[in-house]
């Protein structure tokens, strides 16, 4: 990777190195506690061997928009938002029982394995993914706190892992809370911008600004343009996980619809339906969820009600605000440049 141009290729390969390296490192150690604890210590590297790295290159980015050069150290620092989102990732799957992610077993139907010949082997595989994605997130701060940037720097930024994890959790438990809940738009677009958007774009980039010191105004439109984006970011997941192709996605499709997941999709279907329609939507969503025909069902209905246009535009308009909020920043060209294609990368995507 060229410093000064952005090459989305080159930098995931330089954060897989990163958390590649580390993590087997890391495994290696847990691993030879025991040798009962190899299954789990191969979920660790599982949990990383996939991912877009936006996470990292929003916190590279927050670094260098400031003027300071890149640096190994830095990426390092940078890779430690992916432990992040694995632990998440490990732990959203555990909490919505999603049986697939990038095409492959999730952390607790894979971990199954290692226990299949006890009792309650289900109970058991969900306890131990319980337990990687806490290791995955002590990890997250121990690579960034052994990067190799100043300490001086480092701390800087570290208040920021508080609010990182609080808002984190708050997301999901808000998820947990109004799943099944009457579906209602404002309360799903908070969920999203917790247990999502801020930590995709906005904190990501604010850590990166606050590694380099920027000042009030330059993290003040960090925010602007992160916390837009990041809603977009789950507004497009939200579209794909009933509409997308399981192919590109990897994961089970219509798994946030048979969760009754509070999702801005199902919130303005049901905001823009009648009486009829939605005791239709209420019947077919059930108990239990849908079963597949269903979801055919659910998916004429939305279609029909324009439902995924709205998302569309309100993906639209986030990505259009955040573009505006970046304008008004005045950055270097090369990360001016760099933020354009990501918000783009975020709103633009099969998967």
């Amino acid at each position: 990777m060229v410093a000064d141009r952005w090459d989305p290729a080159a930098f995931r390969t330089r954060v897989d190195d990163v958390l590649h390296r580390f993590v087997a490192q890391e495994a290696e150690r847990f691993a030879a506690v025991d040798a009962a604890l190899a299954p789990v210590a191969a979920q660790l590297e599982s949990s990383v061997a996939h991912g877009k790295r936006l996470r990292a290159a929003f916190c590279y980015w927050g670094w260098r928009a400031t003027g300071q050069p890149d640096s190994e150290a830095l990426v390092r620092a940078a890779a430690s938002m992916e432990l992040v989102h694995a632990a998440a990732v490990v732990h959203d799957d555990l909490i919505d029982d999603s049986p697939l992610r990038h095409g492959r077993p999730t952390a607790h139907v894979a971990l199954r394995g290692a226990v299949r010949r006890r009792p309650r082997s289900a109970a058991a595989g969900r306890s131990l993914a319980m337990l990687v994605g806490d290791l995955l997130m002590g990890l997250a701060g121990q690579l960034f706190a052994t990067s190799g940037l100043p300490s001086a720097y480092l701390a800087r930024a570290r208040p920021l892992w508080a609010a990182l994890a609080r808002e984190l959790i708050a997301g999901e438990c808000l998820e947990i809370l109004h799943t099944g809940a009457p579906p209602d738009t404002a309360d799903s677009l908070k969920v999203i911008r917790y247990k999502t958007a801020k930590y995709t774009v906005e904190q990501p980039l604010l850590i990166g600004g606050a590694l380099a010191g920027a000042g009030d105004r330059v993290r003040g439109g960090y925010s602007a343009y992160g916390l837009p984006l990041g809603e977009a970011f789950q507004l497009r997941d939200d579209l794909l996980g009933l509409f997308g192709s399981t192919e590109d996605t990897g994961k089970a499709n219509a798994d946030d619809l048979r969760g009754r997941r509070p999702t801005a999709l199902l919130a303005e279907t049901w905001r823009v339906a009648d009486a009829d329609e939605r005791r239709q939507l209420a019947a077919l969503l059930g108990r239990r969820g849908p079963d597949e025909d269903g979801v055919r069902a659910v998916r004429e209905l939305m279609l029909r009600l324009r439902a995924p246009d709205r998302v569309e535009d309100m993906i639209s308009a986030r990505v259009e605000e955040a573009l505006t909020a970046l304008g008004a920043l005045g950055l270097p060209a090369p990360a001016s440049a760099a933020l354009t294609a990501l918000a783009h990368s975020v709103a633009v995507r099969a998967s």
